[in-house]
């Protein structure tokens, strides 16, 4: 893939999400909702194509919100499975960018492991970490609120909160309520222009 700048490389990803990703009908949420249409965007963030575009996208707003806020991160992760392969990509572009320093991608189970070390968060994290909770879509946002949750509970400390689509129901503000700052790389409105 050739090399594109920020503008273009959303662009695409968003042309690959209203393709592979955006479904009309009648739906039932994850959070018991109603919706003529749904948003799956693990059909993008499981795409090859998609997925680096994904990385480049995702750690461009990280960076920037970062600096912004005047904080250093080192990891990226949420509740599996929607933000498994976002943190995934997100980590591996941030290696291309900065390899002395790249986003470390985890994730948070949904229950701790029962055998073993038992860990609810698995990969390249640990206690003291200050991270980024990454989520898929924010409807709600019960589901990066866990992770959240997790996050803390394992002595993390949480920077802020990135998702790919912000379905503009409510899920952001009630995270920000909570004293994050949320960003998303698109909302609603993005994926269901005409």
């Amino acid at each position: 893939m050739s090399t594109l700048d920020f503008t273009q490389a959303r662009n695409r990803l968003l042309q690959i999400l209203r393709t592979k990703s955006v479904f009309y009908g009648d739906f039932t949420l994850a959070s018991g909702a109603k919706s003529t249409y749904y948003i799956d965007c693990r059909l993008t963030t499981l795409d090859a194509e998609a997925a680096a575009l994904v990385g480049q996208v995702m750690y461009s707003l990280i960076a920037k919100r970062a600096r912004e806020l005047g904080v250093t991160v080192t990891g990226v992760g949420g509740l599996t499975m929607g933000a498994d392969p976002i943190a995934l990509a997100t980590g591996m572009h941030s290696f291309r960018e900065n390899p002395s320093v790249p986003l470390q991608p985890f994730v948070v189970r949904k229950a701790p492991k029962s055998h073993g070390q038992t860990k609810l968060i698995e990969g390249n994290f640990k206690s003291g970490d200050k991270v980024v909770v990454i989520d898929d879509v924010v409807t709600k946002g019960d589901s990066t609120i866990a992770a959240i949750e997790a996050v803390r509970r394992e002595g993390g400390d949480v920077a802020f909160a990135a998702v790919l689509v912000d379905r503009q129901q409510g899920g952001r503000e009630k995270i920000e309520a909570l004293g994050y700052t949320v960003i998303s790389a698109f909302t609603k409105d993005d994926l269901l222009a005409k």
